[in-house]
């Protein structure tokens, strides 16, 4: 992976996570329908999938060059996600709370489970708020469900790729039943971003091909939302199964058909920035803009996961006077201060914490020696 490319997949992490991001502010109930748009588009929803195929594809890459064993994958996985969602858990419960006692009103409808702190904790350290067909709401920290299909695709990759023979197939089969079929659905799209790396990216392209995958899943994308294309294979999924059944078990894999489609226009895509990406004698040098798109991108992962509650604390406590444009201004900009101030005492903590852990059990040997 050349670094080009990489500031490519960081630039589109970052672009993904703003998208998710717009399009919850774009709810009414924040900004009077002025944005309403994003959500027709259902933007926001296409975004988390282009996190799933970044995903795949990142996680196969490290597993293939970096964690090689099932304890370094382990780690790896473990302090990504931990050292963030620890505290945006605590952070979410918090807003909550004091958001809720400020202007309940702001607070009641479906967007809000008024569950136990600790029952909340217990879904957000385990990540199995969406497995066995549960879906529970983390308080209002809706987009935490996306971790919980995140997580059980890591579980599923590292059995996989590090338990060998007959043992491998026993234990993804009841890990299958487990992580239940609305997470199922979505694999295909995540392991899309595994077949990017395990297959298309070994190969070399023409720039004619390469500038056409680039391009043209882009403009097919763009063409299936001017026809609404999402919605008709979603009428037709409805068809083809109950509509209380695509509710209540899909949950937020109901366009499952969409998304797997999304996916390969996606991996289609990045097949052919990869190969633009090639060869390119300025590689090594990174520009100021490159620079900034890695600042940016290290706070994507905390600005997913913290704008939620972020939007709905700020909107109790805004006052309702203020003119219109100001307060959907105040209220971005409050929510996108408070992502960036966070991650920096969690994501971009994320290299010293792994050298403390790793440095850790040395200095317990040498005390108890």
């Amino acid at each position: 992976m050349t670094p080009r490319f990489s500031i490519y997949l960081d630039a589109l992490r970052f672009m993904a996570a703003m998208i998710v991001v717009l399009s919850h502010f774009a709810y009414p109930r924040f900004t009077d329908g002025t944005y309403i748009w994003i959500r027709d588009l259902n933007l926001g929803s296409d975004a988390v999938i282009i996190f799933f195929v970044l995903s795949g594809f990142l996680i196969a890459y490290t597993a293939d060059k970096k964690d090689t064993t099932w304890q370094g994958y382990v780690f790896s996985r473990a302090t990504r996600l931990y050292p963030v969602v620890v505290p945006a858990i605590l952070l979410t419960i918090t807003l909550d709370y004091f958001g809720s006692r400020i202007a309940p009103s702001v607070y009641d409808g479906w967007w809000f489970n008024d569950i136990s702190p600790l029952t909340q904790i217990f879904y957000a350290l385990t990540f199995s708020n969406e497995w066995l067909g549960q879906g529970v709401r983390l308080g209002t920290n809706g987009p935490y469900w996306s971790l919980s299909y995140e997580a059980a695709y890591y579980i599923l990759f590292g059995v996989f790729t590090f338990i060998s023979g007959h043992k491998k197939w026993l234990a993804l089969l009841p890990l299958g039943i487990a992580f239940g079929p609305a997470v199922l659905l979505l694999l295909p799209s995540w392991l899309a971003g595994v077949y990017l790396y395990k297959n298309v990216l070994l190969k070399t392209y023409s720039k004619a091909i390469s500038w056409t995958l680039a391009l043209l899943p882009v403009a097919v994308y763009a063409a299936c939302l001017t026809i609404n294309l999402p919605h008709s294979l979603l009428v037709i999924t409805h068809a083809i199964f109950e509509t209380e059944k695509i509710n209540e078990t899909f949950r937020f894999s109901n366009e499952f058909v969409w998304n797997t489609l999304l996916s390969l226009l996606v991996a289609a895509h990045l097949t052919g920035v990869s190969n633009l990406c090639q060869n390119n004698s300025k590689d090594g040098q990174k520009t100021t803009f490159a620079r900034l798109i890695t600042l940016l991108a290290g706070a994507s992962f905390t600005l997913y996961v913290v704008h939620y509650p972020a939007l709905q604390f700020f909107d109790s406590v805004l006052p309702e006077t203020l003119p219109k444009h100001l307060h959907d201004f105040a209220l971005l900009s409050a929510t996108i201060i408070l992502c960036f101030a966070f991650a920096e005492v969690s994501e971009r903590r994320l290299k010293w914490l792994r050298k403390k852990i790793k440095r850790q059990p040395i200095r317990t040997c040498i005390r108890t020696s």
